[in-house]
């Protein structure tokens, strides 16, 4: 709970170097942190994109279907249902693209946005990474509402990485494929190399 807690934490900061540099921090000293123990001296910090304001895009919500979509973590958390609850439409590098948000349908709900796009496999993880996660409060800075709107911002320099991807004791839902965006995302979190031990 506590790992959670502070996770959640870091997208009410106010700036996206402090975000980073309070993760690295979390992800090296925490005893939740998913990087292993006997990497955690060597490790020196996630790889991040460098800033990019163009990756901060206003985006149109619209109604989702309303159909249940399961994910199979691969692990222990075995299949996880959504719904689809609502579809982000933005442009991006000049494409229009969109974004199923789904929710939770078990434990306490909230939404969830894993996305790929073309940097997956070569500079970011393959299986994708997250924009958002309000179960874990991982929305503060990445999704801003327009009081009375269907407009938000979202901002893909917060994209993370899922807990999977530093360590097999983590299992994680990826990115459905119609979260599949065909233009480069180089913002938010690159790929994780694990440091030598």
């Amino acid at each position: 709970m506590d790992w959670r807690r502070r996770v959640g934490d870091l997208y009410r900061l106010s700036s996206l170097a402090d975000f980073r540099a309070r993760r690295d921090d979390l992800f090296k000293h925490h005893p939740q942190s998913p990087i292993e123990p006997e990497e955690r001296a060597a490790f020196r910090g996630l790889a991040y994109f460098d800033p990019d304001p163009a990756y901060r895009v206003g985006a149109r919500v619209e109604p989702g279907p309303g159909d249940d979509l399961e994910i199979d973590t691969g692990g222990s958390d075995g299949v996880i249902r959504y719904r689809r609850a609502a579809k982000l439409v933005f442009d991006l590098q000049g494409e229009r693209c969109s974004l199923t948000v789904l929710a939770l349908v078990q434990y306490g709900g909230g939404l969830f946005v894993p996305f790929k796009d073309a940097t997956s496999r070569r500079e970011t993880y393959g299986g994708g990474r997250y924009l958002f996660d309000t179960a874990k409060n991982t929305d503060g800075h990445v999704l801003d509402v327009v009081t009375g709107s269907v407009e938000v911002t979202i901002d893909f320099n917060f994209a993370y990485n899922p807990s999977c991807v530093y360590s097999p004791r983590w299992a994680c839902p990826l990115a459905p494929p119609e979260n599949t965006l065909r233009v480069p995302v180089r913002a938010g979190e690159r790929m994780y190399e694990h440091p030598t031990v």
